[in-house]
């Protein structure tokens, strides 16, 4: 599943492609996605211009003067820019028709992505419970400090979810605790402030490399697959169970934490 950097990634990559450009048509060939495409959706966007794209935790936000669309992923979904007579694939399921040469196209095989409307000076019930987002000013060690008291659930389920703090994924939330020392089972609850000062520099850190990595992708976006590359980095422990840990050479060990897998070193992380 795209995390947050692969939502940014894309964000980045299309924003400059769509920005100041007329719809001139919506055209919705499978609206039948994680929840269905509002059937008035083209009406809402046709003759509309984009004002700009925002991410809000995995969603991305396309401003338009009369509202909103927002888009999530899902678990295979992607977006890119194409030439008007680019073939069909399997699973292109919505395009938005732009002026000029190049068209937005949507494919998701799983159908788990999504695509809403959100009137202007309006919110929507998915995005109003969430967290902070781990990039913004609102997020730091004081807040996970302050959100943790009496949890007993292991700080790795605290950290993934996002009424606490948005986009932070398997991948990302494994190499943050490693980096910051902190075992993925530990009782959110008995961390002490320090040690959330540390894990928020963490996550920041981690966060802002894979974004950052996910740079060099942007030209995907273009005439490609719209898929941005995960973090590509030497990965300290996320898929590395049973190999020697980069820092001490202890084995690295796994458990289910939250129904996901965790790998962590019993030797660096407390």
């Amino acid at each position: 599943m795209p995390e947050l950097p692969e939502v940014e990634t894309t964000r980045r990559g299309l924003a400059p492609h769509v920005t100041g450009r007329r719809l001139d048509a919506v055209v919705v060939r499978e609206p039948r996605l994680r929840w269905p495409v509002p059937p008035e959706l083209p009406r809402l966007l046709e003759g509309s211009t984009i004002r700009g794209l925002q991410r809000r935790a995995k969603y991305l936000l396309f401003e338009t003067d009369r509202g909103h669309l927002m888009v999530h992923l899902g678990m295979s979904g992607s977006l890119r820019m194409v030439q008007p007579s680019t073939p069909l694939m399997t699973h292109d399921h919505i395009d938005l028709q732009f002026d000029g040469e190049l068209w937005l196209r949507y494919n998701d095989p799983r159908r788990f992505g999504s695509f809403h409307w959100l009137p202007r000076g309006s919110d929507h019930p998915l995005l109003a419970q969430l967290g902070p987002g781990p990039l913004e000013p609102a997020f730091d060690g004081a807040h996970l400090f302050r959100l943790s008291r009496g949890r007993r659930t292991g700080v790795k389920p605290f950290v993934m979810d996002g009424r606490i703090v948005v986009g932070v994924g398997n991948i990302y939330a494994s190499e943050a605790l490693f980096l910051a020392g902190i075992s993925p089972s530990r009782p959110a609850g008995r961390i002490a402030l320090p040690r959330y000062e540390r894990l928020a520099g963490c996550i920041r850190q981690v966060l802002g490399a894979a974004i950052a990595q996910g740079g060099t992708t942007l030209r995907d976006f273009v005439g490609g697959d719209g898929r941005p590359g995960y973090f590509a980095q030497q990965l300290w422990v996320y898929g590395r169970a049973g190999q020697p840990c980069k820092r001490c050479g202890t084995r690295l060990r796994e458990k289910r934490l939250g129904q996901r897998s965790s790998v962590y070193c019993v030797a660096c992380q407390r």
